[in-house]
């Protein structure tokens, strides 16, 4: 018989991302984006690349311009497949973050 503990250790660790939030139209949805730093292989210039991830937001606590942490899930539909796990840090500004 399998121990608890080895289940836990053989299933995959689920990756985590920093991003800022782009969108919070939906309900119980949010869109955050991440950003990446990658090297330009003949230049060799470090470039900027965005990625867009729809994440659950069960508590629909975030607001745009938050810094937040998301984590890989189950899908929960059929483009959401990170949830929320903490805001980071609040948007202080009163003006919307563009994306």
């Amino acid at each position: 018989m399998v121990r608890e503990d080895d289940q836990v250790a053989a299933r995959r660790r689920r990756q985590e991302k920093l991003g800022v939030v782009v969108s919070d139209k939906m309900t119980k949805t949010v869109v955050v984006e991440v950003e990446r730093l990658v090297m330009d292989p003949l230049y060799h210039k470090y470039l900027r690349r965005r990625s867009r991830f729809m994440a659950h937001d069960e508590k629909d606590e975030c607001k745009i311009g938050d810094r937040v942490r998301i984590e890989e899930t189950r899908p929960v539909s059929k483009l959401k497949r990170w949830r929320l796990v903490e805001v980071v840090e609040r948007n202080t500004d009163a003006a919307p973050v563009a994306g």
